[in-house]
């Protein structure tokens, strides 16, 4: 990887719909060069899917909560159902497994505290793998990217 592909890579994190021209412009590369460069990051696994970030006050999930959760055991078959069930939640936006006092670390939206609530009760502590969890709300986010730093 070249210092013009790390400029791609660094241009295409702010916005992820520019057009080839503009791109080639921005790196200081030609349009076509442009073009063959992003299809082998894509082609190498360096560039993934091309999203439209939502706000997510603006559709109604602006409360964050951070879920620090103990599975019930730590063989392998309660672990799969457990990172199954996560992957099938709409309301989780981040898994992590982790080290430390508790397994994993969930970042959860809602709509508010009555729906984290509903969601937590009903379906999150329901679930046959889940011992305990410790929710931590959100008071304001300081710092969201999703850009990875390009060295």
């Amino acid at each position: 990887m070249d210092a013009i592909d790390r400029r791609i890579l660094a241009e295409l994190q702010i916005d992820g719909g520019l057009s080839h021209a503009d791109l080639a412009e921005r790196v200081g590369a030609s349009a076509a060069s442009c073009w063959r460069r992003v299809k082998a990051l894509e082609a190498a696994g360096v560039l993934q899917a091309t999203v439209r970030l939502v706000d997510p006050a603006a559709v109604g999930r602006g409360v964050n909560v951070l879920c620090n959760l103990r599975v019930r055991s730590h063989t392998r078959e309660v672990r799969a159902s457990f990172e199954a069930f996560v992957r099938s939640r709409p309301e989780i936006l981040d898994c992590y497994s982790m080290s430390g006092d508790w397994d994993y670390l969930l970042r959860v939206v809602a709509a508010d505290v009555a729906d984290y609530e509903r969601f937590l009760m009903g379906t999150l502590l329901e679930h046959p793998s889940v011992g305990a969890a410790s929710s931590h709300f959100a008071l304001a986010q300081v710092k969201h990217t999703t850009a990875i730093p390009i060295g």
